[in-house]
Parts: C-alpha cells; sequence; structure tokens
C-alpha cells in the first residue's frame, strides 16, 4: 500500500492534504507534537471531514495512524517504505521539521533504499517547499546531498483551501469548505506523477502562486483590516458591510487586471475566479475571524506580499489601484495587543511616524505617488481595537 506522512495533524492536515491523501489510496501516518492529537488518531483510528457550504456533505477518513513528530518515530517512518511527505505546520516550523526529514533521509541512504521519495510543503507561502529543501540540505553532507539529489524530490505547491472553527463529538472531526485548490509544480517531483484526488501537477507555479496572493490573500486580509477598524470580529460580518465588500472587491479586480496584463490571464476566466474567491468570503460556515486573518500586519505589508505586490504590480501597468490602497493604510492601523508584529508596528508609528513605518515594511520610497496615496488613506481611517 502507498504510504505517505503527513506532517502536522491539525485542521488543514486533517480536512485537507491528508484526507484528500487518504481519499486517494495512500496509508496516512500523522505526525504532531500534539501528544493528545496523536493518541487520539491511533485509539478511534477514524474521523469524519464535514463539508459545511452551501451544499453539505461528509465522508470519512480511516486509513491512517499516528506518530510524534518530535522524536525518533519520525525519522524511522521517513526512513522505512514511505513515499510521500507532506507538511502543513507553518512557515516558521519548517526549519524544525528539516532536521528529522534529514535525518530520515541518511537512514534510507545508509540502508540503500533506492525507492523515490517526494517531499511537498503544503504552506500558505510563497515556495515553501524550496525553503524546506534548502534547511533540509543544511543537514546533509556531501554524499547524502548527493543521493538526496537523486532519489528525493522537492516539490513547490500552492494550497487553498478555508477550514472554519467547528465542534464535534469526535475531536479529530473537521469542517472544511467545498473550495479546494492544491496545485503541485512538476520541476520538483521525482519519478512518476501519482493520481491524488483534488491535486493538480502543472509546468510552472508561480503564476498559480500570484494568483492566490492577489486575489485571496489580498482580498482576505484588505476584508480583515477594514473590518477590525469597524469592530467586526468575522470576515462573513465584515464583507456583508456594504461599504467593506464593495471596496474588497473592487480590490479583487484591480490586481486581477494586474494579473490579467502579466501572465496573459484569460479575462473571462480570471472575473470568474475573483467571483469565486469573493463567494467564499460570504459563506455563512466560515466563521473565519477577522483578528486571525489580520494577525501579522509586518509580514503582508513586505514588498513581495499580499498587500503591496499586488498594488505596485497593477500601478506599474498603468492601472487604476484606488482601492487596492486601503490595504495597506488599514494594515497600519491595525491596533492589536494580542499581536506580537502589531504591537511593534503601533510602537513604531508612535515613535517614528506612520511614513517611516510605510517606508521600511513595504520598501516603497517616500517620493514614489503610492506612499502619498496610501498615507491619505491612513491619515483618512480611524484607529482600530482587536
Amino acid at each position: 500500500m502507498k504510504q505517505a506522512i503527513m506532517i502536522g495533524a491539525g485542521n488543514i492536515g486533517r480536512g485537507f492534504i491528508g484526507a484528500l491523501l487518504e481519499k486517494s489510496g495512500y496509508h496516512v501516518t500523522f505526525a504532531d507534537v500534539a501528544e493528545n492529537l496523536i493518541s487520539a488518531i491511533n485509539e478511534r483510528k477514524r474521523y469524519t471531514v464535514h463539508i459545511q457550504d452551501q451544499e453539505c456533505a461528509e465522508w470519512t477518513v480511516t486509513n491512517i495512524s499516528g506518530i510524534s513528530s518530535a522524536g525518533q518515530e519520525l525519522v524511522d517512518a521517513i526512513a522505512g517504505d514511505c513515499e510521500l511527505i507532506t507538511t502543513a505546520v507553518g512557515l516558521r516550523i519548517l526549519p524544525i521539521v528539516a532536521k528529522p526529514i534529514a535525518a530520515g533521509i541518511q537512514a534510507r541512504k545508509a540502508a540503500g533504499n533506492t525507492r523515490i521519495l517526494n517531499v511537498v510543503a503544503c504552506e500558505n507561502a510563497i515556495r515553501g517547499t524550496s525553503q524546506l529543501r534548502e534547511a533540509v540540505f543544511s543537514h546533509l553532507n556531501e554524499a547524502e546531498a548527493a543521493y538526496a539529489k537523486e532519489y528525493v524530490g522537492f516539490a513547490d505547491c500552492a494550497v487553498d483551501r478555508i477550514v472554519p472553527k467547528a465542534s464535534f463529538e469526535n475531536p479529530l472531526d473537521v469542517a472544511v469548505e467545498q473550495y479546494t485548490e492544491w496545485d503541485v509544480e512538476k520541476g520538483g517531483w521525482k519519478g512518476e506523477l501519482p493520481d491524488i484526488q483534488g491535486c493538480s501537477f502543472v509546468d510552472d507555479l508561480s503564476a498559480y502562486l500570484e494568483r492566490k496572493l492577489f486575489t485571496l490573500n489580498s482580498g482576505h486580509a484588505i476584508c480583515a483590516y477594514l473590518g477590525a477598524l469597524k469592530g467586526y470580529p468575522t470576515i462573513v460580518k465584515s464583507v456583508a458591510d456594504p461599504a467593506i465588500g464593495h471596496l474588497v472587491y473592487r480590490a479583487m479586480q484591480e490586481s486581477g487586471e494586474g494579473l490579467i496584463q502579466k501572465f496573459g490571464f484569460d479575462p473571462d476566466a480570471h472575473h470568474a475566479y475573483i467571483d469565486r474567491i469573493f463567494a467564499r468570503f460570504q459563506n455563512p460556515f466560515l466563521e473565519d475571524e477577522t483578528v486571525r486573518v489580520a494577525r501579522e500586519p509586518i509580514r503582508k505589508l513586505a514588498p513581495t506580499d499580499r498587500l503591496i505586490k499586488p498594488l505596485t504590480t497593477a500601478y506599474n501597468y498603468g492601472l487604476p489601484v484606488d482601492h487596492l490602497i486601503f490595504g495597506a493604510a488599514a494594515a497600519l492601523r491595525f491596533d492589536c495587543p494580542e499581536d506580537e508584529q502589531s504591537v511593534e508596528l503601533m510602537a513604531k508609528i508612535k515613535a517614528e511616524g506612520a511614513e517611516k513605518a510605510l517606508a521600511d515594511y513595504t520598501g516603497l520610497s517616500a517620493d514614489e505617488p503610492l506612499f502619498r496615496r496610501i498615507l491619505d488613506v491612513y491619515r483618512a481611517l480611524g484607529i482600530s481595537k482587536c
């Protein structure tokens, strides 16, 4: 039987990637540091994925087991018959899981195992697998690295599925939306491409990564920051506000025009994609908290992230950005004492001014027209408290 290891047994791991792998005939071994979660997986041996959307459905996942990701168990599992490793742990944790992955590769080499192994980091990040690969290779010597280059594939991917909060009798059960997207770049994959339900193998991931960044991530963040300003607790309530909903939708259209220019997307197809994404924000089952989506504003204000890159891309093509500029402006107003980056942002603005914060975090120059336009909107907005 095909063997896969899913590092990260949280809601994304169970409700998205792990569930699709099990549905495709893999035995899925979940690896996690949460001992109670691993114990529940081994004791119950099943859970249900509940699709909560305009059309509701469910299916049961049974071909599973659990191990600790903190010790030798994970290394041993990788060293065995495993042919696919996926992660859903967050970008910050990837350097940590790189060490047992490297140890597993070392054990495979020592045992003379020439079976192909592929690794896919299913994180909400740009080319997370490439970052994981770099961290893994930092633990390998020259001979081990040569072995890994021959027998271990590292394929970047783009993933998209919202997992709402939900409570079930079985603590392993998870709720998900109907929409799912998992695009894996062929170039990093080794061996024959498998048939995995819900997974598409693509030649160039760049367009898919930026399509998600410019549409879902950008629209989601703008909705969150504007919603926070008005005190809305969830994305659903934020987007239901006519002023916010209109602004978010128009911002997504503006970023979409930039994508169409950059990648040559079919305009009708991309506008339909925008409509599908915008409809997801309105799913009443997705009680996605505004503060959760808005957290880490400094990261989201970076030049290559969801607020600035769509803005500068559209602007550099000479396209309108009247609504996109609200994203960065509202992010500068996100005042949440529970969020470390928000605290840092507010302290910098208080000590050095919004102009300095905008320049330092976004990379925009004070003499650029966009810089002044963002500041004008920033000054027009109120102060938010989460």
